[in-house]
Order: C-alpha cells, then structure tokens, then sequence
C-alpha cells in the first residue's frame, strides 16, 4: 500500500469514527514510528543472548491451533520456547502502564484488548507445548536472560523427561 493509500485509508477510519485524529502532526509522526519488531528493549535482549551462545528465531511466525497466529519477539524453535519484550504502555504494565487521558474511549478497550491477546496466546502456546517467557521492556537485562534460561532449561528437562535424550 503506497503513501497516500494509508493517508486516504486512515482519513476515512477517522471520518467514520474508528480511531481518533491525531491531535496534531507531531503527534502522528510520534505514533506512526513505534516499532512492531526490533525495539530497543528487544535487540538489548536478543544481542546479549547471542553473546551468550544462544541461537534463536526472530518475529517467525507460529500458527497454533484454533487458527492463532502469534509472532515471538524471540523463537528457540528446537525447545519450543517463545520469548515477548512488552512495552510497558501497550501491554498495560502493573508497574508503569497509566491510562491514556486522550482519547480514553479509543486507548482503554484497545490497550484491554492488547491485555486479553496476549492471555490468550500464552494459552494457546501452553497448550500447544511451549514455554513463553513475558519481559516488561523496564525489566534489567540480567533479570531477562535469567528468565529465558530457565525456560529453555525447563524445556529441555520437559523434553527430556518425556521423550528421552535430545
């Protein structure tokens, strides 16, 4: 879709009341340059697990049952673990997550939204098998790649136990 295709396309989601205009251009220029993948919290992580030795997938794309479709931050296809950084604002963190006061009728059921997707796809990845690890984006690193290697050794012992050596 070319420039203008999303221009015209967002102008008519705002006539028809799907989202609100931007309170002015900065604002959107702000908006429209989050990153779905490689964000700064994201490639801190990933870099220091490569240090490490691990060797992992990237935003791949796993189609789960019930035609869920999710896309890891970080994939260890090999031991089935799925690895998510979440931005505090757009996961809703307990800690740092604030409710928008602009806009409130858009921001809070789509920020709830963010919140049930991500409950759901952590079900079906556990049904499915899979180890997920969630990092708050504010989390120290150390704290994160401690967490993603006891996923990956609890995987490893799961798979271990039922199948017998790798």
């Amino acid at each position: 879709m070319s420039g203008s295709d999303r221009s015209e396309a967002r102008q008519r989601a705002h006539d028809a009341g799907l989202y609100p205009a931007p309170l002015n251009a900065g604002r959107s220029r702000n908006m429209q340059a989050n990153r779905r993948v490689n964000t700064k919290p994201e490639m801190v992580l990933r870099k220091a697990l490569h240090g490490l030795g691990y060797r992992y997938r990237k935003d791949l794309l796993l189609r789960l049952e019930e035609g869920i479709r999710v896309r890891p931050d970080i994939v260890f296809t090999a031991r089935k673990v799925a690895v998510f950084v979440d931005g505090c604002f757009w996961h809703a963190c307990p800690q740092h997550g604030r409710q928008p006061t602009t806009n409130e009728w858009y921001w809070t059921p789509k920020l709830q939204r963010n919140v049930d997707r991500d409950q759901r796809v952590n079900a079906a990845l556990r049904s499915s098998g899979w180890q997920v690890v969630r990092v708050w984006e504010h989390e120290p690193l150390d704290d994160a790649i401690l967490q993603v290697e006891r996923a990956i050794q609890l995987a490893y012992e799961l798979r271990f136990e039922s199948n017998g050596p790798l």
